[in-house]
């Protein structure tokens, strides 16, 4: 296993870092990325968490390659804002084949190159959907008829029982956005997309654990890890 450190969007104002993770055999390819939204650290920190476990030799990639983008938007990051525009309303669909945003354009083509079979896209939001359907914290976001269903149910299952105050539970929420990173990664790569939502109300550090907990059964289940 080995881990390279390589620059997205290098030679711009919008450069930041990212890892390709090899493993010990081949695989599929799963990708994660954070940070698309500045204000969001909860998920930031559980990405680059996840990034310094595989650099330190802590955590052993089993086969295939992973591809951890922890901070997409520096600049919103810096801001503690969303950012402007909303980077996650300018990927490339259906309609237009190009992204709007020169960042959005720069993830797409690394995703692109590295054609993930797996795309979790880490996110926070306001609200406990346990409590409120209309909200999407402590969600499983993915679309209708997706690939990856099936795994999202599995492991909000899994999730749940470790969670013993039912307002915290995770829940399953189907939504279709077009300009999403998640959307273009399902409906012009083919990835199994999901994107994840814990709760901005709760603890940062119960947060991050979540994160963590989330991305660390996805990998289990893609049998990037054991």
């Amino acid at each position: 296993m080995y881990v390279e450190k390589s620059t997205l969007a290098g030679g711009t104002l919008y450069a930041v870092p990212y890892y390709v993770v090899s493993g010990l055999q081949s695989g599929p390819v799963f990708m994660i990325v954070s940070g698309i939204h500045g204000n969001e650290r909860a998920s930031i920190r559980a990405a680059k968490n996840l990034a310094e476990l595989f650099i330190r030799g802590e955590m052993m990639l089993l086969r295939g390659r992973l591809v951890i983008v922890p901070l997409v938007n520096k600049k919103a990051y810096r801001k503690k804002s969303r950012g402007k525009p909303d980077l996650n309303r300018t990927f490339p669909h259906a309609g237009s084949v190009r992204a709007s945003h020169p960042l959005s354009a720069a993830l797409y083509r690394l995703a692109k190159q590295h054609s993930p079979s797996w795309y979790l896209d880490l996110h926070e939001a306001n609200g406990l959907s346990a409590r409120n359907p209309r909200r999407v914290g402590q969600t499983l976001i993915i679309s209708k008829g997706s690939r990856a269903s099936s795994t999202a149910r599995q492991i909000v299952k899994r999730m749940n029982q470790s969670i013993s105050n039912p307002s915290y539970h995770f829940n399953i929420r189907r939504r279709e956005r077009t300009g999403t990173s998640r959307m273009a990664a399902e409906r012009m790569l083919g990835a199994k997309a999901v994107t994840v939502e814990t709760c901005w109300s709760l603890d940062f550090q119960l947060r991050v654990r979540y994160q963590s907990e989330i991305v660390h059964h996805f990998l289990r289940a893609a049998g990037l890890i054991g």
